[in-house]
């Protein structure tokens, strides 16, 4: 299986289509929401998001994992590796902060979504809700054992450097290496 197209192109030309490729993801994703939205009002459409993302979040991970060639299990060292190829990441402006064995942050710098909203003139996109199934599932999916806490995300205010923040973390004894079954967690 290939795709003569993609053997043809420059790296340059690579890098490109992968942004514009979940530029499209992106915008398949908003449209869905918009024609629920419209449809049946915020709150359904928000119940379906969630749904949607409670799935995808975890394909998402595991089809990054294989790609990575990474374990179950690896703690916040798999999850670091991970986090930058999820789609979104190439769209937006994120950073990934260690700040100790156990804790990883997440910061949504630069949100796509929200940037064109704020251009527009319209509220933040409460998307807090959604992220509190989406980010568990995906750091689950990595790993059983890390916990996930919002730390900021709309419709919270947020400070005018980023627009939302996910802590990551495990407790000290299965942060320093000690790695047990998550049936045993």
């Amino acid at each position: 299986m290939g795709n003569p197209t993609l053997s043809a192109l420059t790296r340059p030309q690579l890098e490109d289509l992968v942004v514009d490729l979940s530029k499209r993801w992106l915008a398949h994703d908003g449209l869905w929401f918009q024609a629920v939205e419209a449809d049946q009002g915020m709150s359904a459409a928000m119940g379906y998001d969630a749904t949607a993302w409670s799935a995808f979040t975890v394909i998402e991970a595991k089809r990054i994992m294989a790609f990575l060639g990474l374990a179950p299990g690896g703690g916040l060292e798999a999850l670091e590796q991970a986090l930058p190829l999820r789609l979104y990441s190439f769209v937006n402006e994120q950073e990934v902060i260690r700040v100790d064995a156990q804790t990883l942050v997440l910061r949504m710098n630069d949100c796509r979504v929200q940037s064109a909203r704020e251009r527009r003139g319209l509220a933040a996109f409460p998307c807090k809700a959604v992220g509190q199934v989406e980010y568990p599932g995906f750091a689950r999916a990595i790993d059983p054992r890390i916990g996930t806490r919002c730390l900021v995300c709309p419709p919270d205010p947020h400070p005018d450097d980023f627009y939302c923040s996910w802590e990551f973390s495990l407790p000290p004894e299965q942060a320093s290496g000690e790695t047990r079954a998550a049936e045993d967690v």
